[in-house]
C-alpha cells in the first residue's frame, strides 16, 4: 500500500514577519500549489532521489541554472530531518514505532524561492505520512512544532511557526504567539476563520526572481536580541494588524482590511530592506488599484482587488515585470 499525503502553499495575509517574535498572524493556505509526500513499506529504509537532489548534470550551464533555482541544497535534507524529529518525539513520548521500513519520496509544484512556504510543505506532508504509516497520533497543535524544529534546530533555517500552522490547519487562520501562553502550553492560540468571510484576494510572484529563504531575517533577529527599540515597536505594530485584521474579516469590513494590509508592507519597509525587484512588484500592484504586500519573505505578494477590471488591470500591469497572478484557491 502506498500513502500519499499533501500539505499545499500558504500566504501571509497580515502580521508577518511577527510571527517569529511572538506576535499575530493571519494566514491562508493556497491549494494552487502543494508538495506531495508518497511513502510505501520496503526492507530498507530508503530515501529516494528527486531530480533538485542530484549532482550529475549536462554541462557547467546546467549546474549553474539548477543552483539559482534550487539552492545547494535539495529535499534530501528536509525529509532526514522531519523523521529524526518524528522518532524522537516518539521517544519521549514513550510510543514504541512498528518494527517496519519504508521508501519515501517528494514531488512539489510550489514555485521555489519566492516565499510561499515549500520546504515546510514537504516536511509537513512527510510527517504526515510517517503519523499514517506508524499509526501515530500527534495533536493537531504540536505537529507545527515538530515541524519547524525540523528546519530551525536540525537545518539552520531561520523561520517562525506561522507557515507550519496554516500548513497543518489548512484554511484560514489567526494565530496569537503570545510568550507567556506558548512558554506553558507548548503552542500558540489557533483559530480558525471561516474562508467565506475573506474578501476578493490576488496572489502575485516573480517567474524570474531567485533568493535563498530566511536570509533577509538575519539581521531583523539580531536588532530584535539586541533590544532595539525600533523593531520591538514596529513588530508589535505589525502583530496590532493582524488582531485588527481578524475584526475587519469578521465583520466584512473591506475597506479597512484593504488599508491594513497595505500598512503592514508599510511598516516591514521600516525595519527591513526590500530590493528593487520586490519592490516594483508591490509599486506596480498599488498602482493598478490594489492593496499590496509580501505573502512570506519576499518574492510574492498578496492582496485584495475589486472587481475583474481591477484584476484585468493587474495582470497586465504585473505580466510586463515578469510577475504572475493567481487566484487562491483557499477552500
Amino acid at each position: 500500500m502506498i500513502i500519499e499525503c499533501e500539505a499545499y502553499a500558504r500566504a501571509g495575509l497580515l502580521g508577518n514577519p511577527s510571527d517569529g517574535y511572538f506576535g499575530k498572524a493571519i494566514s491562508i493556505i493556497i491549494r494552487n500549489f502543494k508538495a506531495i509526500v508518497s511513502l510505501r513499506q520496503t526492507p530498507e529504509l530508503t530515501i529516494e532521489e528527486m531530480d533538485v537532489d542530484r549532482n550529475k548534470f549536462h554541462n557547467i550551464y546546467h549546474l549553474t541554472e539548477s543552483v539559482r533555482q534550487n539552492g545547494y541544497y535539495g529535499g534530501q535534507r528536509l525529509i532526514k530531518a522531519v523523521i529524526k524529529r518524528f522518532c524522537e518525539y516518539c521517544e519521549l513520548n514513550d510510543i514504541k514505532l512498528a518494527d517496519k521500513n519504508f521508501t519515501i519520496s517528494y514531488k512539489t509544484s510550489i514555485p521555489r524561492q519566492v516565499g510561499m512556504a515549500g520546504s515546510s510543505a514537504i516536511i509537513t506532508a512527510a510527517i504526515k505520512a510517517l503519523m499514517k504509516f506508524y499509526d501515530v497520533h500527534i495533536p493537531i497543535e504540536i505537529i507545527p512544532n515538530i515541524v519547524l524544529a525540523a528546519e530551525t534546530e536540525e537545518l539552520s533555517i531561520i523561520a517562525g511557526l506561522q507557515d507550519r500552522v496554516i500548513q497543518t490547519y489548512e484554511g484560514c487562520v489567526y494565530m496569537d504567539f503570545d510568550k507567556s501562553y506558548m512558554e506553558k502550553h507548548n503552542h500558540g492560540k489557533y483559530e480558525r476563520i471561516d474562508p467565506e468571510l475573506l474578501p476578493n484576494l490576488y496572489m502575485a510572484y516573480k517567474t524570474d526572481l531567485s533568493k535563498v529563504s530566511g536570509a533577509v531575517f538575519n539581521n531583523l533577529k539580531e536588532r530584535y536580541n539586541q533590544g532595539d527599540e525600533l523593531v520591538h515597536k514596529t513588530i508589535q505594530d505589525l502583530a496590532n494588524l493582524a488582531e485588527e485584521g481578524k475584526k475587519a474579516i469578521f465583520y466584512r469590513d473591506y475597506l479597512s482590511l484593504n488599508q491594513l494590509i497595505d500598512l503592514n508592507f508599510d511598516l516591514r519597509c521600516k525595519i527591513m530592506n526590500i530590493s528593487d525587484s520586490n519592490m516594483e512588484m508591490v509599486r506596480v500592484a498599488r498602482t493598478s488599484g490594489v492593496s499590496a504586500k509580501f505573502s512570506g519573505s519576499g518574492g510574492a505578494i498578496i492582496g485584495m482587488y475589486k472587481d475583474d477590471v481591477t484584476l484585468r488591470k493587474l495582470e497586465k500591469n504585473l505580466r510586463k515585470i515578469n510577475a504572475k497572478v493567481i487566484i487562491p484557491n483557499i477552500i
